[in-house]
């Protein structure tokens, strides 16, 4: 499986990893306390660090932000510390390096035109050019994160917040969908190729954006719409007016946030989650069924699919493998025996239940393989006599630039290995994955970002290597 390649980078995860989650509230008593909530139902997007800024009556701003999740990091004290009402949040997990405390968000600083922060979610593919150029130009960067690059745009702008926020999103090409604090008002955008989501919401008298609807239904907020790709949201006293920063280039949200990002409760633009990942595993069933006794799923994110195919295909769904919510991450471990230990207290086949048994298993995604590797060989262990693979989504086989934690081409199993010879490495009497035809009839739409998949990007790349 090893194709020869050595290069100088940290081990791929064997699970994918989206970059951070945002929120941005408005004319709201006791914001910071309602953002700290909307961050703990969008943790699933990061889990390395988070941050809240808010502005308090008198204009001034006030931050707090540091590793780790939600609940450790704000207590009353913290809390306490972030009055007004207005605020903006985020969740954090790196694409391309751990970072230190200086990469964590929401940047705060002193531009032309007064005191700001900015919270984003996404990558920019031109960070590398709009980088040099501003160091070239006597710019002073004090991290390696792009959101750095859009605050520092922003900053250097003296013709009024719009417009330096719009100069500031023209400079930039990738997957953005920012908030933005100032004194008087909240600004929300996104690119304008709509990679991320990002929607609004009405909460008594005041305003409420978040990168998913689970985190407005969290506060009891009541959805009013997601904002359009190279839309800019002006929030303030006056309520919401909208712009635009740029033309829209396509509606490219990223089919992985329907797949494996959002939670199953959230809607993306006005398809739920669940919804699409229940049709998906009926489509899978559709184009490969498979003669067995049971569909279990790798919890979580195959759950819905699980069921989907359950449906379609007449078979009972049972619980056959059991997840560890308490056990670390296996891909941090230091070595890889750990991590093959980890797995295992990760997951846990139910004996009872596959012993005996042809499985198919619904799994969202294969990165590496070697996850489900061992998935096949624990349920083997158990007892399964026969184990289909059944994957939700197409074959991954290319990085994405957009804000995915993955590696270069070599250390994807879907870009070196034929499904045939997938199914062979990871040790399954047969292996299925789903089609982008039939990605696309479960959300609906006629377009999502499918380039991990096809490789086609919808940007230019900047001399980003793919291979």
């Amino acid at each position: 499986m090893d194709n020869g390649k050595k290069r100088n980078r940290r081990l791929l995860p064997d699970v994918l990893h989206e970059e951070c989650g945002v929120v941005g509230i408005f004319g709201v008593p006791d914001a910071s306390r309602l953002a700290c909530t909307a961050l703990q139902f969008l943790q699933h997007r990061g889990q390395q660090g988070c941050g809240i800024s808010s502005v308090g009556a008198d204009g001034r701003f006030h931050i707090w932000k540091q590793a780790g999740l939600v609940k450790d990091v704000f207590g009353e004290r913290e809390l306490g510390e972030l009055p007004g009402t207005a605020c903006i949040g985020h969740v954090r997990y790196p694409t391309s390096d751990l970072g230190g405390l200086e990469n964590l968000q929401p940047f705060m600083m002193a531009g032309q035109a007064g005191t700001f922060a900015v919270a984003h979610n996404g990558n920019i593919v031109n960070a590398e050019r709009v980088r040099a150029r501003m160091e070239g130009q006597g710019g002073l960067l004090y991290s390696t994160s792009d959101s750095e690059l859009f605050a520092q745009l922003i900053g250097s702008g003296n013709r009024g917040w719009e417009q330096d926020i719009t100069t500031a999103a023209n400079r930039l090409d990738g997957a953005f969908s920012t908030v933005i604090l100032t004194e008087d008002a909240l600004y929300a955008c996104r690119d304008r190729y709509g990679f991320r989501p990002l929607s609004l919401g009405r909460l008594g008298d005041g305003w409420v954006v978040a990168s998913e609807t689970c985190a407005l239904d969290a506060l009891g907020a009541v959805f009013v719409r997601d904002l359009e790709p190279g839309e800019l949201a002006v929030i303030d006293r006056n309520g919401v007016r909208s712009s635009r920063h740029s033309h829209p280039a396509g509606r490219c949200m990223c089919a992985m946030e329907y797949i494996y990002f959002a939670r199953p409760d959230s809607v993306i633009e006005g398809c739920g989650v669940h919804a699409f990942r229940r049709k998906s595993g009926a489509l899978l069933y559709a184009e490969q069924p498979v003669d067995a006794d049971l569909v279990i799923c790798v919890p979580d994110s195959g759950m819905s699919a699980a069921i989907g195919y359950a449906e379609a295909s007449g078979l009972p769904l049972e619980l056959g493998l059991l997840k560890n919510a308490y056990v670390a991450r296996t891909f941090i471990q230091p070595t890889q025996s750990m991590r093959d230990i980890g797995v295992r207290m990760k997951l846990s086949p139910v004996g009872s239940i596959v012993r005996g048994k042809r499985l198919v298993v619904i799994d969202d995604s294969i990165v590496r393989g070697t996850t489900s590797r061992k998935i096949v060989r624990m349920l083997r262990d158990a007892g399964a006599t026969q184990v289909h693979m059944r994957i939700a989504s197409p074959k991954y086989a290319w990085p994405c630039f957009y804000g995915i934690d993955t590696g270069t081409r070599d250390q994807l199993i879907g870009a070196r290995c034929t499904e045939k010879e997938i199914c062979t490495y990871i040790g399954a009497d047969s292996l299925h994955f789903l089609s982008e035809a039939a990605l696309l009839e479960a959300s609906g739409r006629d377009e999502l970002c499918t380039a991990c998949f096809s490789g086609r990007y919808p940007t230019d790349l900047y001399g980003r290597e793919t291979d």
